[in-house]
């Protein structure tokens, strides 16, 4: 028995011009940089804070396209935001200054005392 219906040229060409005009003209989907616009403090506080208390210390003197480096590699999104991270979290690694003198207060010596003599009896 043969078939009436025998899909061919006359069926798959008018679907194929349809076909290719739509892959042709839809839109490439682009991925979004989630972290574009924020700040340094921000990027920390959104992605950093739920495991370190501060961002001071971080940095451990690391050279800053090191940090920049591990950063994009493990947590920011872009090489932008990962550079930007990598010089807030250098800006706060400084040591915190010495506390400030109170009034009355004995300075301190730098060249320890001599030992006392000891006494005979």
């Amino acid at each position: 028995m043969i078939s009436l219906f025998r899909p061919g040229r006359g069926l798959i060409a008018p679907l194929m011009i349809p076909a290719a005009a739509a892959a042709l003209t839809a839109t490439v989907a682009s991925a979004q940089n989630l972290d574009a616009g924020k700040s340094p403090e921000k990027l920390f506080a959104d992605g950093c804070s739920t495991c370190h208390r501060s961002p001071r210390g971080l940095a451990k003197g690391r050279f800053s396209l090191t940090l920049s480096w591990f950063l994009k590699d493990h947590y920011a999104t872009s090489s932008d935001s990962a550079k930007a991270l990598a010089g807030y979290l250098e800006s706060v690694d400084v040591p915190p200054p010495r506390a400030a003198a109170k009034p009355g207060a004995k300075p301190s010596r730098s060249a320890p005392r001599p030992p006392k003599p000891v006494q005979s009896q």
